[in-house]
């Protein structure tokens, strides 16, 4: 099985780059080849001008894992400009080179199937669902990889951060939780994985889930240096991880990891994936309900981590800013999610309008942060006492769909954190937003009604302007 291209098609390919994109696929390509000459000038031999498997390893180096040189190579090859059958050996030639880089960059998934058929299993034909998989892994684990090498990390530090072997387990998991078997049915589990799958199956995934084809593309420009630099061709690097800020120091080790993050940006609007900042966490900030109020009342659109006391790792997208009062608040754009023990997002079903509730300090009304469901029956429930919390789904959240997402459905909080995705608003830049009772101005006259001073006013936290990120 090949993907067979005439010469005049392979012009068609051509004029799918730019001339200044056509220029650096040739410097990267002569490069690749240079290798060869090198070789041929100890030599004395004359060399092909052709990219064998070892020069591209050699081109590589460490940028990428070998195993995934190899799949890259195997896509190379599986491109035929003529009807003839090719030579098993023979190296691959600059129409080739071409032809590859234009279907996987600038293809759409029918394009694109043939040659990931042939990433997949060199052998061709059809596939099963335990290949896929393993291909999926390899494909998450080298964007890590090649964004770790070439520093691409944008201000995150592995160091900081939970190991990415498990988040890469989870994620290759999810990237093929939605695919269709030869005869088109959805198999799920463990028989997915004995399933068989054609083309036609490959081409549906490519098409259903876009992270197939942004992982390639990263791979490609980051790992062969290649488009990555010029202008509209890094946006795929670039938009895949946010910057972090708000991390100083190395005291603070993330409940997140790579792959989890990039996932969870994702299913962010566009708008807010090109930043998060790090506003809470038990494990700096204390272990306090008011300090987390005090650290994420008018922030903006937040993210909120959790691991309870069995290692579930799960959380919540809050849209809105977050604002102490005894209502439900923000819109249909929340969800939550789960990170351990499997990666899920779980999104708006309709049914009732319990996005966000936060509440402080009130006795007719229950105390704590809460997404989803119902009072003393939300989704995702952080108690005001603080390290106590549920999670209720039976069977699922009616707000979000979810399933329970903690161990047990009352859990022991072991460790939070919070992130401002998209980048703070105005309002919260300024002094004096530091105090819960600053979001809720019933609650001052209150209190000034009956001559009572705010206590708060003198444990404020201090400003944390000028952010100083890990370096990668």
């Amino acid at each position: 099985m090949g993907n067979v291209e005439s010469n005049s098609s392979y012009q068609k390919h051509l004029l799918r780059f730019l001339p200044d994109e056509q220029a650096d696929i040739d410097a990267v390509f002569g490069s690749l080849c240079g290798v060869d000459d090198a070789v041929a000038a100890k030599t004395g031999k004359a060399a092909k001008r052709g990219l064998s498997l070892a020069t591209l390893k050699a081109h590589v180096k460490d940028a990428l894992p070998e195993s995934m040189v190899v799949r890259l190579y195997d896509g190379m090859k599986s491109i035929q400009l003529t009807e003839k059958s090719p030579v098993p050996n023979a190296p691959v030639g600059k129409e080739q080179f071409v032809v590859f880089m234009s279907l996987l960059l600038k293809g759409n998934a029918e394009e694109k199937r043939g040659i990931i058929m042939k990433m997949i299993s060199k052998t061709g034909g059809s596939v099963k669902g335990s290949q896929i998989l393993e291909f999926s892994e390899d494909l998450v684990g080298s964007v890590v990889h090649v964004l770790s090498h070439r520093k691409e990390l944008k201000g995150w530090n592995l160091k900081n951060m939970q190991n990415s072997s498990a988040g890469v387990k989870a994620l290759a998991s999810q990237l093929i939780s939605g695919l269709k078997s030869a005869d088109g049915k959805r198999i799920e589990g463990a028989q997915a994985l004995d399933a068989t799958y054609d083309e036609c199956s490959i081409e549906d995934w490519v098409f259903q889930v876009p992270q197939v084809s942004v992982f390639l593309s990263v791979i490609v420009q980051q790992g062969l240096l290649t488009l990555h630099s010029l202008p509209d061709q890094g946006r795929d690097a670039l938009q895949l991880l946010p910057e972090c800020k708000g991390i100083k120091g190395n005291r603070f080790v993330s409940l997140l990891d790579i792959p989890s993050i990039t996932y969870i940006n994702s299913h962010l609007p566009s708008e807010l994936q090109h930043e998060w900042k790090l506003l809470f966490a038990s494990r700096l900030h204390g272990e306090s309900f008011t300090q987390l109020c005090g650290h994420i009342v008018n922030k903006g659109p937040c993210i909120l981590v959790l691991r309870d006391a069995d290692g579930y790792i799960f959380g919540g997208f809050s849209s809105c800013s977050w604002e102490v009062k005894p209502q439900f608040q923000g819109n249909n754009a929340c969800f939550l999610f789960s990170i351990s023990p499997a990666l899920g997002v779980f999104t708006y079903t309709g049914y009732n309008d319990h996005y966000m509730y936060l509440n402080h300090g009130q006795q007719t009304m229950p105390n704590g942060l809460g997404m989803g469901g119902q009072h003393e029956y939300f989704g995702l429930w952080v108690d005001g006492n603080y390290g106590k919390g549920h999670s209720k789904a039976k069977p699922k959240c009616t707000t979000y769909n979810s399933p329970q997402l903690s161990a047990k459905e009352n859990f022991t909080l072991d460790a939070m954190e919070v992130w401002a995705v998209g980048g703070l608003p105005e309002n919260a830049t300024g002094k004096g937003q530091k105090s819960i009772l600053d979001a809720d101005p019933e609650a001052q006259a209150l209190l000034e009604m009956i001559g009572k001073s705010r206590q708060s006013d003198g444990l404020r936290a201090p400003d944390e302007d000028g952010d100083s990120n890990n370096s990668e």
